[in-house]
């Protein structure tokens, strides 16, 4: 079976910091090849993989700001449907621009949807409905009016995440410094209970960061250290007495709801979304409504026992298993034999 995993070109895959599509098409691309399955990454030529990697383009276009977006993407679509021929099948993580391509080859084309950003992209998903195969990546996400094969959760290497059985008295915010993400009710909440907040991620609305974070951060009880990687992301992570996801919109996924969870950390979520698909109420965190909710929750963390977190994405959110149901629809579409 030889596959072309299309990714996105906002950043390398896999991610430096953020880039939670790319993070996503790495870790299924390099979980395809452990298995054996020959996979071609198509994405930007810093980017780095086990198989066999085409690119284009020289970099992430959000990391490289002399790179037009447009063009860059057309660069790169491209080059992937011009060989399809090469290939038993297309598994295309970029969005919605590689959906115009699939009339013009004959290779079967497989699409995670990552989200709408906006109703007015919706048509173009409908255009191309039966000659695509849409995979939801959660059940919350899937649009009424389209057909979708599959809903595939995201997995991660859980073994990455090392379980802390402890914690401490710190909040955690991770994501976005955008309204969507609630950087603002999490600081709320924080000073409401008397916690310190550590905060990272990027900062993708400007405005929102000056006048809703910025004026709180005082280094000692709120900290913001901006984007954290590797051990560092990971150390944050599992140390956190909870992970405040106070979301203001109905969010696909939640990467770093399951992440926290594999370290042991409860998630106080918003009961929007995704977030009842990935967390269990009572069990490995509390979904609320309200913000005086949220902070009731905080006083309950204790209760939640942080085994059960990481037992939770040991049962259904890692990257074998993610990996398998992908490889399970990929057979399903070639009409191959099961593995």
């Amino acid at each position: 079976m030889r596959i072309a995993m299309l990714a996105p070109i906002s950043w390398r895959t896999p991610p430096r910091h953020y880039g939670p599509w790319e993070l996503v098409t790495s870790l299924l691309t390099e979980a395809l090849v452990a298995k054996g399955v020959d996979v071609t990454l198509f994405a930007t030529a810093d980017s780095k993989t086990a198989g066999r990697l085409e690119a284009v383009v020289p970099a992430g276009y959000s990391e490289d700001r002399s790179l037009d977006a447009k063009v860059m993407e057309m660069l790169h679509v491209s080059h992937v449907f011009e060989q399809a021929d090469r290939f038993d099948l297309i598994h295309n993580q970029a969005d919605f621009v590689p959906l115009a391509f699939t009339r013009l080859v004959e290779t079967p084309v497989v699409t995670t949807i990552h989200g709408f950003s906006s109703p007015r992209i919706v048509p173009v998903f409908k255009r191309y409905e039966d000659r695509v195969h849409y995979v939801a990546i959660s059940e919350a996400d899937k649009n009424p009016d389209l057909k979708y094969a599959a809903t595939i959760h995201h997995g991660i290497r859980i073994e990455e995440f090392p379980f802390d059985a402890e914690g401490s008295d710190d909040l955690l915010f991770f994501g976005r410094m955008h309204p969507d993400k609630g950087a603002g009710e999490a600081i709320r909440a924080a000073i409401a209970t008397d916690h310190r907040l550590l905060m990272a991620g990027i900062i993708q609305d400007e405005e929102y960061y000056r006048t809703q974070v910025a004026p709180f951060i005082d280094g000692e009880r709120i900290i913001f250290d901006g984007p954290v990687g590797g051990a560092g992301r990971t150390r944050a992570l599992g140390q956190a007495k909870a992970l405040l996801h106070l979301i203001g919109f109905e969010e696909p996924f939640g990467l770093s709801v399951i992440e926290a969870m594999a370290c042991g950390t409860p998630v106080i979520a918003y009961n929007k979304g995704s977030m009842p698909e990935l967390i269990e109420h009572g069990v490995t965190g509390f979904l609320v409504d309200t913000f005086e909710e949220a902070v009731a929750a905080i006083g309950r963390v204790g209760e939640i026992d942080r085994r059960a977190c990481r037992r939770a994405v040991e049962q259904r959110f890692t990257v074998e298993h993610m990996a398998g149901k992908y490889l399970a629809l990929y057979e399903s579409i070639l009409g191959t034999a099961p593995r």
